[in-house]
């Protein structure tokens, strides 16, 4: 996939507007039912133009990826017609931004094409401090992932948190992996379809916007083969901005039982796409026993680990020099 087009030669703004017309009725956007078999539930092309105001032939080049610079105006438009939320609307707005710039960037004043530079691989180097936080925060599970959900580093509880992920290299360490791929996630997490969508539809979201990147290529590439659920969650291209930053989430682990904890995520600067997420629970409670026996399992030496460095390994791992699989 290029930035401007997706395998089936249209544009990614086009692929977006395609999915979101098939999953809004004629009633929900205020029109009659009408008359006749529909082949598919959504909005007709000359619906939703005719909603949004402008002609079924400008529509259809922006499907198909013939137009690539609809107006501000036209945008509004199609999101007020489209009845998108807020995080639909900017990553419409995102698209249509994204989906001009080959044109205006692919010669230079003297006509010769321009060769993009190269991209470079997000950095997945953690810095010392974090990690000395990440021990400091004991027994409270904590971890530093990626804008792609590798996980780049942890303490003990952090890692032994998601039942299992420590049996995997530390390469393929990926929340976003672990969930569809790895026989335990299902039931650990009490709300494990809120998880599913909440995840795909924030790497919709960044492959929207960025969509040479190497990382998340990798990554969809391969749910995508190994997983119907990923692959039919990525087909509705719903999208999503960042995570919530705090709340409250229940797991059923294998070892120590039922727990429900509070979380808090927050964005380190200095690392883009880099997040800390910690959990946590009250001093004295029953849930704050269980992360001390939770730490504790953590602490243990996982094969994985030692098959790959030769010795135990430490309880904040930088996985820096590894790249996901």
């Amino acid at each position: 996939m290029t930035r401007e087009t997706s395998s089936d030669g249209g544009t990614e703004l086009g692929r977006f507007l395609r999915a979101r017309r098939a999953r809004l009725t004629p009633e929900e956007a205020g029109l009659p039912a009408g008359t006749g078999l529909r082949r598919t539930p959504g909005l007709r092309r000359e619906e939703l133009s005719t909603l949004a105001g402008i002609s079924v032939d400008y529509y259809v080049r922006l499907e198909r990826g013939k137009e690539t610079r609809p107006s501000p105006s036209v945008v509004d438009a199609l999101a007020r017609s489209l009845r998108l939320e807020d995080d639909e609307y900017e990553h419409l707005r995102n698209l249509a931004a994204r989906a001009a710039l080959p044109h205006s960037r692919l010669r230079s004043s003297g006509g010769t094409p321009i060769t993009p530079e190269p991209r470079t691989a997000p950095s997945r180097t953690v810095r010392p401090g974090v990690k000395l936080l990440l021990e400091g925060m004991r027994p409270y599970p904590a971890r530093v992932v990626s804008r792609t959900t590798d996980v780049l580093a942890h303490n003990p509880g952090g890692l032994h948190l998601l039942a299992g992920m420590e049996e995997w290299p530390a390469k393929e360490r990926n929340i976003a992996r672990y969930i569809f791929l790895h026989p335990t996630a299902r039931d650990l997490f009490d709300d494990w379809s809120n998880q599913v969508r909440g995840c795909v539809a924030r790497l919709r979201a960044l492959a929207g916007t960025d969509p040479d990147a190497p990382d998340l290529a990798r990554l969809a590439g391969e749910l995508l083969v190994k997983s119907p659920d990923f692959a039919r969650l990525w087909e509705r291209y719903d999208v999503k901005g960042r995570s919530r930053g705090h709340g409250r989430k229940t797991f059923h682990h294998p070892e120590v039982g039922d727990l429900t904890l509070g979380f808090q995520s927050m964005e380190l600067e200095g690392t883009p796409g880099h997040r800390l997420v910690a959990y946590y629970a009250e001093p004295g409670t029953p849930e704050y026993d269980t992360l001390v026996l939770l730490d504790m399992l953590g602490s243990q030496p996982s094969p994985a680990d030692t098959a790959q460095s030769g010795r135990p390994s430490a309880t904040a791992q930088d996985d820096a020099s590894t790249s996901p699989s």
